[in-house]
């Protein structure tokens, strides 16, 4: 009988077991990043550094010593939260803020109630000449902020506005609506025109992803155009009627051209009607950029903290719903 003595273990080298990537590999690794380069350097170089310069500028101050005259006569020193305790004391800015939120409680509803209804009356199998109806809504706002402004502005004034003509030949008295009791009505009236066509544009879109089998089925269970649209459209689009209403909040809190404009027309805009106007009025007249700076944050805390508390209250029950569709 043969024996056969055991092979000897087999040692493996611990290079042995790698493999080594192709050539060229550790090369693609890179690629992604070397197309997103652009995009980080654009928004390091027009928005996170000017972001972070605004946050280091609030909380600077300018000294003068001596009678100003001088170069080191005046020097930037710290100041802590002085630039906010003043901000958030100033009356002017109060009531500012006071002025755009009553003007939101006028645009908003105003304008996402009429392009819900414009959409769903677009979306309307009786209604004719869809096409035309729909850019004749959305041209408005092609119309740059200035210009629109201007436009109704001359329809404003009494004495060029072919309006108050008219109603003067009728022996009618026209209201001044650049008064201080209606100049609020003509700056939300311009925003109005304007966004109208765009927020009517994004819910017209998501209307027409609804399966038209859902219509169908409850127009055969004999449903008015009505119920279908408060029951079926109107809970279907919730999502982008969200959307769109958070995007008009923030732009209403950002309101500045159209005031703005109006503003040498009457003596009822003053230079801090809108918080973002006496932004303005601080850096680029009374040449305090400090201020202007703190007051920036202030107002770009405020519109995050509200967008995203509305959105989180509002939209979680909207979204949950598109989910699970």
């Amino acid at each position: 009988m043969t024996t056969t003595a055991p092979a000897p273990p087999i040692t493996v080298a611990p290079s042995a077991g790698r493999i080594n990537p192709p050539p060229g590999r550790w090369r693609g690794a890179g690629a992604p990043y070397l197309f997103l380069a652009p995009a980080i350097v654009l928004f390091t170089a027009f928005l996170a550094a000017p972001i972070g310069y605004t946050i280091y500028l609030s909380f600077r101050a300018s000294k003068v010593s001596g009678l100003g005259l001088g170069l080191n006569a005046r020097r930037e020193v710290w100041a802590g939260l002085a630039n906010y305790r003043q901000a958030l004391g100033d009356p002017d800015f109060l009531a500012s803020v006071r002025r755009v939120g009553l003007y939101g409680l006028i645009l908003v509803p105003t304008m996402m109630g009429l392009a819900l209804l414009f959409a769903l009356l677009l979306d309307s199998k009786r209604t004719r000449a869809k096409s035309f109806t729909r850019i004749a809504i959305f041209l408005p706002y092609a119309v740059p902020a200035v210009i629109a402004s201007l436009l109704w502005g001359f329809l404003y004034l009494p004495d060029v506005s072919p309006f108050v003509y008219l109603l003067q030949k009728a022996g009618i008295n026209s209201p001044d609506i650049l008064s201080s009791g209606g100049i609020i009505f003509a700056v939300a009236n311009i925003a109005l025109w304007g966004g109208t066509g765009f927020n009517m544009i994004v819910l017209y879109t998501s209307l027409k992803t609804i399966p038209a089998d859902l219509s169908e089925a409850a127009m055969i269970d004999g449903a008015s155009e009505v119920q279908i649209a408060l029951r079926i459209k109107i809970p279907m689009v919730m999502p982008s009627l969200v959307m769109t209403f958070i995007f008009s909040m923030i732009a209403t809190l950002q309101v500045f051209a159209e005031p703005n404009t109006l503003k040498p027309l009457t003596n009822t805009i003053s230079s801090t009607w809108t918080p973002l106007m006496k932004v303005y009025r601080d850096a680029f007249i009374r040449n305090d950029i400090y201020s202007a700076a703190a007051t920036s944050v202030i107002i770009a805390l405020a519109t995050i903290a509200l967008s995203f508390g509305l959105l989180k209250f509002v939209g979680r029950r909207a979204f949950n719903q598109e989910s699970g569709r």
